[in-house]
């Protein structure tokens, strides 16, 4: 399990600094458009919406919607993305933009507004890690028949991964700095110094500070709560396994030290399926 960073050690790829970062609509509009490699309009939106909802089961979890508005009513959400010592696998890239689509579409909608106004959308995904293992400076999805590939399909949306461990001669300079920064925090252009200030910046913001304290709270407390509820099962599926192989409720209770009524409930739940 990865280590919580200290705020002091947030950086620009840190996703809660990224996200407080591009609130800045002027920043904000200069990162996308070094991205995209071409102009983005005024930005007249940011919602940076970091909420955390709880299921039924009563577990949070939490609903990131990043998404900025420009003056054409394109929307665009930008997502930083780290491994985390974790497998690629484990966050399922394509399905996270899946989601993210759907939380932009559904605001969109809960809004008054009908389907058929849809704005243009483009989900980013910038990337401490190559997502497709293919060597690739970023890679674009726009949907296509698969019968003919010149037909498209016209739904106004972009998914595109960005992998800023990238090193090549195609990039243009100032997306190759851009790219350079996120990996190892070294500003050696206009737009990344600025960047890089506004993260020093907001290591000093001691709202921000109490509002990632007040996340990792409940992303521990989430995680604890997961813990138990796992070592409970556990519990659970053991007791229930020495009873199959013979073992009477008081070996179990003197052997393994478990209360006599949990024991006592498993070996009724097993009459009761028998």
């Amino acid at each position: 399990m990865s280590k919580q960073k200290e705020y002091e050690e947030l950086g620009f790829r840190d996703d809660f600094m990224f996200g407080k970062v591009m609130e800045d609509r002027e920043l904000c509009r200069e990162v996308l458009e070094c991205l995209l490699q071409r102009p983005v309009g005024e930005l007249t939106e940011v919602q940076t919406q970091r909420e955390f909802k709880y299921v039924s089961d009563g577990k949070p979890i939490r609903l990131d919607v990043l998404y900025s508005e420009d003056s054409e009513g394109t929307v665009y959400d930008a997502e930083m993305q780290n491994l985390n010592n974790k497998t690629l696998e484990f966050y399922q890239l394509p399905l996270r933009t899946r989601f993210y689509q759907s939380a932009i579409d559904t605001d969109y909608m809960n809004k008054g507004n009908s389907y058929k106004k849809l704005p243009e959308s483009n989900v980013v995904f910038i990337c401490t890690f190559d997502p497709y293992k293919k060597g690739l400076s970023k890679y674009t999805f726009r949907e296509r028949c698969e019968e003919d590939s010149e037909i498209v399909l016209g739904d106004k949306t972009t998914k595109v991964f960005y992998n800023c461990t990238y090193r090549g001669n195609d990039l243009s300079d100032d997306l190759n700095s851009l790219y350079e920064y996120v990996e190892t925090g070294r500003a050696d252009t206009d737009l990344t110094r600025r960047i890089d200030s506004a993260v020093e910046k907001g290591r000093k913001n001691e709202i921000w500070r109490s509002q990632y304290m007040k996340e990792m709270t409940i992303i521990m407390d989430a995680r604890e709560e997961g813990r138990e509820e796992g070592k409970a099962d556990r519990d659970l599926e053991k007791i229930s396994e020495m009873l199959r192989r013979g073992k009477t409720v008081e070996e179990i209770v003197d052997f393994c030290n478990y209360p006599l009524e949990l024991v006592k409930k498993v070996a009724d739940n097993l009459l009761t399926k028998a």
